[in-house]
Formats: C-alpha cells, sequence, structure tokens
C-alpha cells in the first residue's frame, strides 16, 4: 500500500507576518501526524521572499517537541554551508529529543542565490566539490561510527550519545545526487517538483543499479517529492492553484514574493506569454479532487516503482493545505497503513 509524507516550505503569505509561517508549519506537521502520514520534512531556503524557512533544525526541534510517532527531517539541510560536525551534533540533539524518528536529508544545492551563499559560507564552491567526503564525515559522526582511517579528527565525538541516531537521505534532482547516494547505500529522494518530473527515472535507474548495500540498508530506498494539490472539485483545486501558478509565472521574470490570494492571481494583468504560460502550469499541475489527484500518485510510483511518496502542497489559505492533506489522507487510508 502506497505511503506518503509531506514536505513543508514555510511560504510566505502576501498580508500575513513572516513568523506566523513557522508557527503555521509546526502547526502543520501535527495534524498530518493525526492524519496518518509516515514523515514530515521541512526545507532550507535563504534570502528567499517567497520560502521563508530558512534553519530546518530548529523548526524540526519544534515539531520533535510536540510530535509522538512521525518521522521528522530535513529536505533538506544543505551542507555546503556548513560544518559536518556541527551538523551532526545538531542531529544528534534532535534524535535526543524524538528518538528514532529523525531524518537527517541532506542536499548539495545553495539553497540560495550565489551571493547569499557566499555570505553564508564563503567556501561554499570548495565545499560543494567535497560534498562526498563531508557527508562520510557527518555519516561517521551522527551514528557513532569510525571516521576514515587517519582522519585528523578521528577523536573527535558528536554528543549527545544514544541507541538511536538519524537516517541520513540525500536529496537532489540529478544523476550526481543519486550516485552519492547508491555509494553510501542510503535512502535517496528525488526533488520531481523541482524539475517537473524531468530526469527522475535515469536518477533512481543509476541509484538502484548503482547501490552499495549498507548495514543499516541493504536494499536501496527511493521516494520522489512532488506538488499536488487536492480539494472538494477539479474547478476549486484548480482556483486555489492560481496562487502557485501566479507565483512560478513571476519568478520567470525575477520576481519573487509571497503567494497572493488566488483571486488576486487570477485579476492580475499578465502579458500573452504569461497568460500562456499561467494556463499551462494549471493544465499540467497534479491538481483536482481527491480521487483524480490519487490515481495520479498512484501512476507516479508505479512507474518508479516506489512505495511512499512526499507530497509538497501551496496555498494561500492554510485551511485549504490543511483540507489537501486531509483528503488525501482519507483518499488513501492512511490512517489503515499505520495499523
Amino acid at each position: 500500500m502506497l505511503k506518503l509524507s509531506v514536505l513543508d516550505q514555510s511560504t510566505a503569505i502576501s498580508g500575513c507576518p513572516q513568523d506566523e509561517s513557522i508557527r503555521t508549519t509546526i502547526e502543520l506537521a501535527k495534524t498530518c501526524e493525526n492524519l496518518g502520514y509516515s514523515r514530515f520534512w521541512v526545507s532550507e531556503h535563504h534570502n528567499h521572499p517567497a520560502i521563508i524557512g530558512s534553519a530546518p533544525e530548529i523548526t524540526m526541534a519544534a515539531i520533535a517537541a510536540t510530535t509522538y510517532r512521525i518521522r521528522i527531517g530535513s529536505a533538506g539541510v544543505m551542507l555546503p554551508h556548513y560544518s559536518s560536525l556541527k551538523v551532526a551534533e545538531q542531529f544528534r540533539v534532535l534524535d535526543a529529543i524524538a528518538p528514532g524518528r529523525i531524518d537527517m536529508g541532506l542536499g548539495r544545492a545553495p539553497g540560495s542565490d550565489g551571493k547569499t551563499a557566499h555570505a553564508l559560507n564563503p567556501n561554499a564552491r570548495t565545499a560543494a566539490d567535497q560534498f562526498p567526503s563531508a557527508v562520510r564525515d557527518l555519516m561517521a559522526w551522527v551514528t557513532g561510527s569510525k571516521l576514515a582511517d587517519n582522519h585528523p579528527f578521528e577523536e573527535i565525538q558528536a554528543y549527545p550519545k544514544s541507541e538511536t541516531s538519524p537516517d541520513t537521505w540525500i536529496l537532489g534532482t540529478s544523476n550526481y545526487g543519486a550516485s552519492v547516494a547508491a555509494h553510501f547505500g542510503i535512502p535517496y529522494c528525488f526533488a520531481h517538483f523541482i524539475t517537473d518530473g524531468r530526469g527522475v527515472g535515469q536518477a533512481l535507474e543509476l541509484y538502484r543499479d548503482n547501490y552499495q548495500p549498507s548495514e543499516r540498508f541493504p536494499k536501496p530506498i527511493a521516494t520522489v517529492c512532488l506538488w499536488a494539490l487536492a480539494a472538494e472539485t477539479k474547478n476549486q483545486a484548480r482556483y486555489l492553484y492560481a496562487s502557485r501558478a501566479h507565483n512560478k509565472v513571476m519568478r520567470e521574470y525575477g520576481q519573487l514574493g509571497p503567494l497572493i490570494s488566488p483571486a488576486a492571481a487570477i485579476e492580475f494583468s499578465y502579458n500573452n506569454a504569461q497568460k500562456a504560460h499561467f494556463s499551462s502550469l494549471t493544465d499540467e499541475a497534479i491538481i483536482g479532487d481527491a480521487e483524480e489527484v490519487g490515481a495520479t500518485l498512484r501512476e507516479i510510483a508505479e512507474a518508479y516503482e516506489i512505495d511512499e511518496v512526499v507530497v509538497l502542497t501551496w496555498a494561500f489559505d492554510p485551511a485549504a493545505q490543511r483540507r489537501s492533506y486531509e483528503l488525501l489522507a482519507k483518499e488513501f487510508n492512511l490512517k489503515e497503513t499505520l495499523k
């Protein structure tokens, strides 16, 4: 039976204080736990006026302290910005708060523009080239295993220690991340919502064909994260999607900003090219009533031979976002799958 999980990006909403979006994410996590979702992941973006979740490890801590079952993860920590030891310490603390429920999702992309990446770490470009070795060290520190032979920091430990440790995931949109995940024998998630599905099949095939079994993960574990929205009717879903479509259209012109209302998005004065783009985005989006969206999710899962899908949903009204997750939970009988 197909499992569903959630990615939330703490999206900024026009007319609402940005700090409210963080609290909305925390409340959504509790809702999704009660609905039967398997995981709740939060993303990392910097200097982005539309996506304001800039510190996933902090948001995760709040979620960990207010939930009891659902797995909590980063999607992901943009590792080139940070020291592997510091990330290991953060996730060791998270595992202490929610033992055995933490997913440490890692990414190589900056999650920001080049200037912001430089402000976060002046050596970010060099660090990105050293991503595999940074992942290797981080995995050793976070699990309490031995660092590489003759490692200059072999005597250093990441605390606190415990009987459990986070699961490491690699998140990406290219064959590079899939190759890293395969090499280390860890789970891999393809960001379908970023590429609109381009490259998914090739990346998952490469991951599975080159997978090197590890003690924790003897078999490859793959999933995709996609954007979807369910509503009571297809027309309502199309209406709600207008906020997302507007955001994506304007992003092509370098205009990033918070989500505007569906009514404002529909009434916006677009030029002909923008109108066409808006229309094509709406036609291609995974939106509709729960049965329609559910059918598409099942088709994607079958096509890529996966048993779990991570769903990302934006909506101007948090109630509409919650309702989408409620409808999908009912469509997939998620509470039953947990028994």
